[in-house]
């Protein structure tokens, strides 16, 4: 059976400090009630903790005899010596309900260690030192020999063609073309619709055996459905010109001169075609490169004009009383409705399918048929002979009239330039391509004026 705690007898009172007799349940001196403070018991006892029996002593008790030790209250320190280590709860590892380690605060190096842990973050990058202004400037100084950015006016243009201050495309040295050889000149440009210009010109001068001058101006169209119709256009008037200019000096006449021109400008076509095989695997559906060629030779008493296609040639006398004439017909679906009977002019034209070709320069074309003709006007006037995008707009010898200026003669690159702006005005929805040529041809050494 349990026993009952037997209280110990005191030494002295816990209030005032009297000493006692043994049995006094009072202190004489105070009247301090001693059995309300028992003497500290020396057992041990276990106490049941939620995660198993931890035996946990009490506080030793002071030795026998200790004087001035009262329990429970705490010796008093002395200051000069070292203070005593306190431990918090957080000093002890421990674990969670579920049994896991708690996470307890990080604990601080010890001064002195050389350890650091309050440094504030580093950032992400570090900021880098301002550039010298004076080297700044130096490296961002336009460069005066680069081309300057039509549209800003301020940036440079890079080897790719656009601006490097507003990225700007620039035009294309094809967009817009002028030229100006002796008395004929020719301008080509872009237009409004089209992404690129496909339309080429070659101009040039010979001089026939008998010391006169031949004016020789070529105008070719490249086939939007074709491949590369840039490219054929522009080795189709190359070639007409170099064979017409290496044959009228040698004394051929220049219809047929210019019929050898147009079947060379097709073989330099036709040479486009032939690529590797490989080229041809990857693409087999696509056309072989075509375009469409109107040119004039101009002498001091013969008018020769050649075409394969739908581009023209106009006459307009100087004298505008007189009538004007086109001196081509087209190669188009429209053209062959006309001929046949089937349809008028007009209506011909108005249809959708009026402006597909019959005949062109090509790999693929069916057969190459040179048209050529010869004239003696009787009197002084201009040719222009140009793409269907100037004569969309000035369809007919009257309206073509109409539209060039009445001294095409002797400025024929402003008169070149105002009907091309006339196609622009009009809505510029094909590249816009024309030459003109004063007849009859000024004496060797003169130009325009």
């Amino acid at each position: 059976m349990s026993q009952m705690h037997q209280q110990a007898a005191l030494s002295n009172c816990p209030s005032c400090a009297e000493p006692l007799e043994s049995g006094d349940r009072f202190c004489g001196a105070c009247g301090y009630d001693l059995s309300a403070h028992a003497a500290p018991s020396h057992d041990t006892p276990t106490l049941t903790m939620g995660n198993g029996s931890v035996p946990r002593p009490s506080a030793p008790a002071e030795e026998e005899g200790a004087q001035g030790a009262v329990w429970p209250h705490a010796p008093q320190q002395d200051g000069a010596a070292d203070p005593s280590h306190t431990h918090l709860p957080t000093d002890l590892p421990g674990t969670d309900s579920g049994g896991s380690p708690l996470s307890g605060p990080p604990v601080p190096a010890a001064q002195g260690s050389g350890v650091r842990f309050d440094r504030p973050e580093e950032p992400e990058e570090y900021p880098l030192q301002a550039p010298d202004p004076r080297l700044a400037a130096e490296a961002g100084a336009p460069d005066e020999s680069g081309a300057v950015c039509v549209a800003c006016r301020a940036g440079r243009v890079d080897s790719d063609g656009y601006c490097e201050n507003c990225g700007h495309a620039q035009p294309r040295e094809r967009d817009h073309m002028e030229q100006e050889s002796g008395a004929v000149a020719a301008v080509s440009d872009r237009g409004l619709r089209h992404h690129r210009n496909e339309d080429a010109f070659a101009l040039g001068t010979a001089a026939l055996p008998d010391g006169s001058a031949a004016v020789v101006a070529i105008v070719c169209d490249g086939v939007s459905s074709a491949t590369r119709p840039d490219e054929a256009s522009q080795a189709a008037s190359r070639a007409a010109r170099e064979c017409l200019l290496a044959a009228l000096p040698r004394g051929t006449h220049p219809q047929q001169a210019m019929h050898e021109a147009i079947v060379a400008a097709a073989h330099a076509v036709n040479s486009l075609a032939e690529e590797p095989s490989s080229a041809r695997e990857h693409s087999p559906h696509q056309n072989a490169p075509a375009c469409t060629l109107v040119g004039a030779v101009v002498t001091a008493g013969l008018l020769v004009v050649g075409w394969v296609g739908d581009s023209r040639a106009y006459w307009v006398p100087l004298d505008r009383t007189a009538p004007p004439a086109r001196l081509t017909e087209d190669d188009s679906w429209a053209a062959q409705m006309v001929a046949a009977g089937l349809m008028s002019e007009a209506e011909a034209y108005a249809d959708e399918r009026a402006h597909a070709i019959t005949g062109w320069l090509g790999a693929d074309a069916y057969e190459l048929e040179p048209h050529t003709a010869s004239f003696k006007p009787d009197r002084p006037g201009v040719v222009v002979v140009c793409t269907d995008g100037l004569w969309n707009y000035a369809e007919t010898a009257e309206e073509m009239a109409g539209v060039l200026p009445l001294d095409a003669a002797v400025r024929p690159l402003h008169s070149a330039q105002v009907l091309v702006g006339h196609a622009i005005d009009g809505g510029g929805h094909d590249n816009v391509t024309v030459a003109v040529l004063p007849f009859p041809t000024p004496p060797q050494g003169a130009g325009s004026a």
